[in-house]
């Protein structure tokens, strides 16, 4: 099965239109792709690269003091366009958002990948044995190339992980909510995109893949180009309610979780008492909209 893009602008020419964080485009550089479209200095073509940490911060400028803006998980691609004094300046293959990486957490010529993680997190391990000390920890929606196994574990050319916390990639969880609420008690964490910190809008996109479902990064992307309108009235498990800057999933007619500053955490609350609360700092509800 193929991943099912909800994106209803679906052509780079509309993105590159609309909105700046997925145009890989500067003043001095652009993606080859977009010439005649965007106006810059030169043109680079796309090389393909993978993510090789754990996970990896993607910052608005070429500085570990920069603001992350998201992360790349294990396995995800990462497009590159230029590469300067350790930075690699590019665009996720994931959702398309455009930012810096630091050069040591990507590689260039791994396998395609096969499987991705479905459990919250799982070790990499240097051998098929748990008690080998383990390489990495890595977070769910990473994703991996698996080219056997050995008794519980699959091998990949990074090591080794448990057969029982992948999955290959076309596997669909149909039930996507409960993949949010086994989120509950992370800790907020904005620009994050893993089970050991993530924001509102990454715990939309993150469980929506495990449904086979690709959703763009922000909470103001998921409203605009994500299901269907619905009516705060009419809500159900699987809906999604949208104030300014942040998304809640409902779990069922009355009560979302979310990944919230309030808290500091992915937390159960009742809509109404939580939109109550907010409205008067953060305004009210916004919009709604159902998954298909």
């Amino acid at each position: 099965m193929r991943f099912i893009r909800l994106l209803r602008r679906d052509t780079q020419t509309d993105i590159v239109m609309t909105d700046k964080r997925r145009t890989a485009a500067r003043k001095d550089l652009a993606a080859l792709d977009l010439k005649g479209q965007v106006t810059a200095e030169r043109y680079a073509p796309a090389i393909t690269h993978f993510v090789t940490a754990a996970s990896a911060p993607m910052r608005r400028g070429p500085d570990v003091a920069s603001p992350i803006e998201t992360e790349v998980l294990f396995g995800e691609v990462f497009n590159v366009y230029e590469i300067k004094q350790g930075w690699a300046w590019g665009q996720a293959g994931t959702d398309r958002y455009v930012g810096y990486v630091e050069i040591s957490a990507l590689v260039s010529g791994t396998p395609a990948p096969t499987h991705r993680l479905k459990a919250l997190r799982s070790y990499l391990f240097p051998e098929p044995d748990l008690k080998s000390p383990p390489k990495a920890l890595l977070s769910m929606g990473s994703t991996l190339a698996v080219d056997g196994t050995e008794g519980r574990f699959s091998k990949t050319r990074e090591g080794f992980i448990f057969s029982g916390h992948i999955c290959p990639l076309g596997h669909v969880v149909e039930d996507w909510v409960s993949i949010a609420e086994a989120f509950m008690g992370t800790p907020y964490l904005w620009g994050g995109r893993t089970s050991l910190g993530l924001d509102c809008s990454a715990l939309v996109q993150l469980a929506l893949q495990q449904k086979g479902l690709e959703a763009p990064r922000d909470s103001d992307q998921q409203m605009d180009e994500v299901g269907d309108p619905v009516t705060v009235e009419d809500l159900t498990r699987g809906d999604l309610v949208f104030w300014k800057g942040h998304v809640a999933i409902m779990v069922s007619p009355t009560d979302m979780v979310h990944a919230n500053a309030t808290a500091m955490a992915v937390s159960r609350d009742e809509l109404s008492g939580f939109a109550a609360k907010i409205e008067t700092a953060e305004g009210p509800i916004i919009g709604c909209r159902r998954i298909k």
